[in-house]
């Protein structure tokens, strides 16, 4: 199995993205259990064995759409630089604006999250890439007057709180508006001290 998108041939790759995107589709559609591989298979134009050249199981498919995602809201955020003041208020920009593109799809946020929290071993990598993504996006909204050691510290605790706060709201215990107030909380009391 190859899936780590960056050794593929053209033709490989492409592939690859139908059927991601064709995992996309059925989780914004349906959530998590819309996403059967065979249909992933129908709806990519691909034999189901060509997903599986590619990713582990449904759980590594989803996760690595979760990759992509967060790879786009880089993209976005160094294009459109976190607004704010203060160092909390930019870094709270960075989450309100993950979190709301989440929120324009919650079955498929439902989904990806599920997926994150699989034991899959591909899904596992997923979850270190998007943690590693999340800590570059907030480094932007960080900046480099920081010790790296804190900014790595601040980041990391940011993200397993966003993360612990979408599990709460795909498991039901919370809703979207509650993922939004723990990242406030939370942003204030890691990094406030740094706008006094």
């Amino acid at each position: 199995m190859d899936g780590d998108a960056t050794t593929l041939t053209r033709s490989q790759a492409a592939r690859r993205e139908r059927v991601l995107r064709a995992a996309l589709e059925l989780g914004a559609s349906g959530g998590y259990d819309a996403v059967q591989m065979r249909d992933v298979a129908t709806s990519a134009g691909v034999a189901l064995g060509t997903i599986y050249r590619y990713f582990s199981s449904k759980d590594h498919l989803l996760a690595a759409a979760m990759v992509e995602w967060t790879h786009d809201l880089e993209r976005r955020v160094s294009q459109k630089p976190p607004k704010g003041e203060t160092t909390t208020a930019r870094v709270a920009d960075v989450l309100r604006r993950a979190t709301r593109a989440m929120e324009k799809e919650p079955k498929l946020s439902e989904a990806v999250v599920t997926a994150l929290l699989s034991p899959d071993r591909g899904a596992a990598e997923c979850q270190r890439d998007v943690a590693a993504a999340m800590d570059r996006i907030m480094s932007q909204a960080l900046g480099d007057d920081f010790d790296p050691a804190f900014t790595r510290q601040a980041t990391r605790t940011l993200g397993h709180v966003w993360f612990s706060a979408l599990i709460g709201w795909v498991n039901g215990w919370s809703g979207m508006e509650n993922v939004a107030a723990e990242l406030e909380v939370a942003t204030a009391l890691v990094l406030g001290h740094l706008d006094r």
